[in-house]
């Protein structure tokens, strides 16, 4: 019985996850490439504004349509907002320091240096979401 939970956690929660998670990074790539290509502003400028747009883009629509998480006062929302706040603060460091390294001391376009932080971005993304912001309160 337990199996059969974990198969519907995974195909429903996971697939809302890869879908949020495909339009959050699409909102974090469109701000990046529109500040970078457009604006003309610094690489790492438009790199921490995207990402910083992109989580509160994520915030919404994880806790609304991915975990589907209910708050019972405001204290709890902003715990729980803290919390996805902070987690997604740590994995901003990843993707801006990633990003960093890959365009000013490896000297790759910056879009792949973007790209390439995004897939461990994306998983670290899930898990810390799913186990720690969002975990059942019961």
């Amino acid at each position: 019985m337990e199996d059969n939970k974990l198969v519907r956690l995974l195909t429903s929660e996971g697939m809302r996850y890869l879908f949020i998670g495909g339009c959050t990074t699409m909102v974090n790539l469109v701000v990046y490439a529109v500040l970078c290509r457009v604006v003309h502003l610094n690489v790492n400028i438009s790199n921490i504004i995207s990402v910083s747009v992109s989580i509160l883009f994520a915030y919404v629509t994880n806790k609304l349509i991915v975990f589907r998480s209910h708050c019972s006062n405001i204290g709890e929302l902003a715990a729980e907002c803290a919390r996805f706040i902070g987690a997604r603060l740590a994995t901003m460091v990843i993707e801006v320091g990633g990003v960093f390294v890959l365009y000013e001391i490896l000297h790759q376009n910056e879009m792949v240096a973007k790209l390439a932080t995004q897939v461990l971005v994306v998983i670290g993304n899930y898990f810390i979401s799913r186990f720690i912001v969002f975990k059942d309160r019961s």
